[in-house]
């Protein structure tokens, strides 16, 4: 689990693929000492494993899912990605809780400055936009931001200039690719609303859920 503020950023060495996975080599500007092998890290916003390390390089097994779902498959060596180590208990919650679990890539429709800020418009099918409200929290590319404006299709977030610079966000164009994560709260309110066939007011009652 994660938390969406990005702890630095790291450069691709290489992508090597094996057959539909794929090994991920990533040097790091963030410290790894305290990182063992297993451990997650959380690359553009995809939950990976630490497989093998160094003092400033390390590498993640990427699965074919994983590739499938978000933008890791377009890296290439010398990209810039933002990273983020698994948040230990007791660790300060600065953004929202991000498990790093992409549900889609999705393309940013418009970029527009705003005073020192940056306007980013993404867009979002029916099937994700439902978890989406305004003023709620989404992840971009493992970043914790808050959705300022919900249309039909897309929906708006501002870029503050310490987050711009701090991450990737701030080469970002129109038309690029991004990994979108909606907040799993939604998920679950949407799951208890709507429970599974054969879950009803009678079973809940059975197994003292109800009175």
């Amino acid at each position: 689990m994660f938390t969406g503020i990005v702890e630095g950023q790291g450069k691709i060495k290489r992508l090597t693929m094996k057959g539909a996975d794929a090994v991920l080599e990533i040097a790091g500007d963030i410290i790894l000492t305290d990182v063992a092998i297993g451990d997650s890290i959380a690359v553009n916003g995809a939950c990976l494993t630490v497989t093998a390390k160094t003092q400033n390089t390390f590498q993640a097994d990427v699965s074919a899912e994983t590739l499938s779902k978000t933008t890791l498959k377009n890296l290439k060596s010398g990209d810039k990605v933002n990273l983020e180590k698994s948040l230990r208990v007791g660790g300060f919650v600065g953004g929202h809780f991000v498990l790093g679990h992409v549900d889609a890539a999705c393309r940013i429709l418009s970029r527009t400055q705003k005073s020192g800020s940056i306007i980013l418009a993404v867009e979002i099918d029916e099937k994700l936009s439902r978890y989406i409200v305004e003023k709620g929290s989404v992840a971009i590319d493992g970043i914790s931001l808050t959705v300022n404006k919900l249309e039909k299709g897309r929906f708006y977030v501002n870029i503050i200039p310490h987050t711009a610079t701090n991450t990737t966000l701030v080469t970002k164009k129109e038309a690029e690719w991004v990994n979108i994560e909606t907040d799993v709260l939604g998920k679950y309110v949407e799951k208890l609303l709507h429970p599974s066939p054969g879950i009803d007011n009678d079973f809940l009652a059975k197994y003292g859920f109800m009175k």
